[in-house]
């Protein structure tokens, strides 16, 4: 990951910054082995940054950020997404690609993620969420605890009278308002997360009372599902179109094809699948568009890689078989297609050689590096985590579609829901132009290369269709031998659905190019939830 996590600690050693390295433990309620069992393969994954800055008159608020950055390695980026120009400038102290040996002329791995700044109360439930897990933050040598972290490194707030604070009462918060309730730009904000009482300080004891804030009860743990039941809802609730990038997507093991004991039982890729069944019983038109990583970081042909894809390729065989049977129960099969509903994508890069590329392309005993320096081409590394429902509301935060983030007792996740009242498809009676849809826009302009009248209605088959043929045009550019024009970088992920929504590898490309490693991957050794 090259978090620099130790170096960090001893930068800001006998400083008045607190760093605490916090590694993830399981609840001290837990057995031993379950303990370590969650020490060892699950970890902190929230991403937060939460400062006071200049409010009205003399005044400081609370300002928060969240989503899918990293503060390490390799996450600056910029929309051209460049593989081997400035190397020796703006990244040359900032390279990172996983896929290759270091210190090679390798390209850059070009990074994409979503994020966000949060103003108004919510940016306090993200100073909350951040106060909770302080106050359970442990020190440890080695396997035993020595002591316990106090909280008296925490500000409180209610003691620093220029710092804005949101009062207790349920209607104290206006105090922190950005806008006015009136106001068309008007934002609602929750926050969601994933997140045990192994990891904070401050869950209810009663059973009851856990219940009553929404969380569900194990044995000796409560546990905050509340991204899982965000995306849920999100998806129920969606009447025209759902828009998702993710690094994974994977899910709803128990009616995979081949595979139904891997325990990834998050509900989002059956509640799609469900949701387009829906409309298509209804007569009406409805798209989803996935845009995902070619393949999850590291080496494409190494085992946890190859079993990611392999639950990868399952869940999208799932999804193609209940949207295909439901064509076929409504006598449509013969006219529609399932990917007239459900498809995938990636984003992938080439650049042209320039004038003097003797220092990049140079010689080489990897194959893949050699056919990467070749060619001029690598994935864009989708590491996004948001979905887009109607064009009216909006997810964003650190959690992946996959067991580990939604699970809520494994990985710690944190994230936002967003929509403005003004900008919805009741208020208007029509499509909302709002800022969700503008991000939404923004994002395709990136990803395409350019803004077509029918992206105004994504949820039409003429959008749909308009965007596979771009799709598919750049991945034929990127395999291309000869260098070709790429309008944008989204590809169509490199596989083929039947009518009957069998799923295939794309025929002439069953392996990623350049690096090798199965598209549908293989199902290995390795302990199934360490990798779902």
């Amino acid at each position: 990951m090259q978090t620099h996590d130790e170096e960090t600690k001893k930068f800001f050693k006998h400083s008045s910054v607190h760093c605490v390295l916090a590694p993830r433990y399981g609840s001290n309620k837990l057995s031993v082995f379950k303990q370590q069992v969650v020490g060892t393969l699950f970890s902190h994954h929230q991403k937060c940054v939460i400062l006071d800055t200049q409010s009205s008159g003399n005044n400081r608020k609370i300002t928060s950020f969240i989503g899918g950055l990293d503060l390490c390695d390799g996450r600056y980026d910029t929309p051209e997404h460049r593989l081997f120009r400035d190397l020796h400038t703006v990244f040359e102290n900032d390279f990172h690609n996983p896929s290759f040996p270091s210190n090679t002329k390798s390209p850059r791995q070009p990074w994409h993620d979503l994020h966000c700044k949060i103003e108004g109360p919510a940016a306090y439930d993200i100073l909350t969420n951040f106060e909770q897990r302080w106050k359970k933050a442990t020190k440890w040598r080695r396997i035993k605890k020595v002591t316990r972290w106090h909280d008296d490194a925490l500000i409180k707030l209610e003691r620093i009278s220029w710092i804005l604070t949101p009062s207790s009462s349920p209607n104290g918060d206006k105090i922190v308002h950005v806008t006015d309730e009136g106001d068309p730009e008007n934002w609602h904000v929750q926050v969601f997360r994933s997140i045990d009482s192994g990891s904070v300080k401050g869950f209810p004891k009663s059973t009851q009372e856990a219940v009553d804030q929404n969380l569900v009860c194990g044995k000796n743990l409560k546990v905050d599902k509340s991204i899982h039941t965000a995306y849920v809802k999100a998806i129920r609730s969606a009447q025209h179109f759902i828009y998702i990038e993710n690094q994974y997507f994977l899910g709803s093991s128990y009616y995979w094809p081949s595979y139904k004991n891997a325990g990834a039982d998050n509900l989002v890729p059956m509640e799609l699948a469900l949701k387009i069944a829906s409309k298509i019983r209804a007569n009406e038109r409805f798209s989803v568009y996935i845009v995902i990583p070619m393949w999850p970081e590291g080496v494409p042909t190494s085992a946890s890689v190859q079993e990611i894809l392999y639950w990868q390729g399952q869940t999208m065989a799932m999804m193609y078989k209940i949207i295909a049977k439901e064509l076929e129960k409504a006598g449509l099969s013969y006219q529609y297609h399932p990917q007239y509903y459900l498809n995938f994508y990636c984003l992938g890069k080439r650049e042209n050689s320039p004038h003097d590329s003797s220092e990049i392309n140079q010689q080489t005993e990897n194959r893949s590096l050699a056919a990467a320096q070749k060619f001029r081409r690598f994935m864009i590394y989708v590491h996004a985590k948001g979905m887009v429902v109607d064009d009216e509301y909006v997810i964003m935060g650190s959690a992946n579609i996959n067991q580990r983030s939604l699970d809520g007792s494994r990985d710690t996740e944190i994230a936002m829901g967003a929509y403005q009242p003004t900008y919805t498809w009741a208020r208007k009676n029509s499509h909302p132009h709002g800022q969700v849809y503008g991000y939404r826009m923004s994002l395709w302009a990136e990803h395409l290369g350019i803004l077509e009248k029918a992206f105004d209605e994504p949820q039409s088959l003429e959008c749909m269709k308009l965007v596979n043929k771009t799709s598919r045009h750049n991945w034929k550019a990127y395999v291309s031998e000869e260098s070709k024009e790429m309008r944008g970088h989204l590809m169509q992920y490199p596989i083929q659905v039947s009518k009957s929504g069998e799923v295939s590898a794309l025929q002439g490309h069953e392996t990623f190019p350049d690096v090798g490693g199965k598209v549908l991957g293989a199902s290995t050794n390795l302990p199934d939830v360490l990798t779902t």
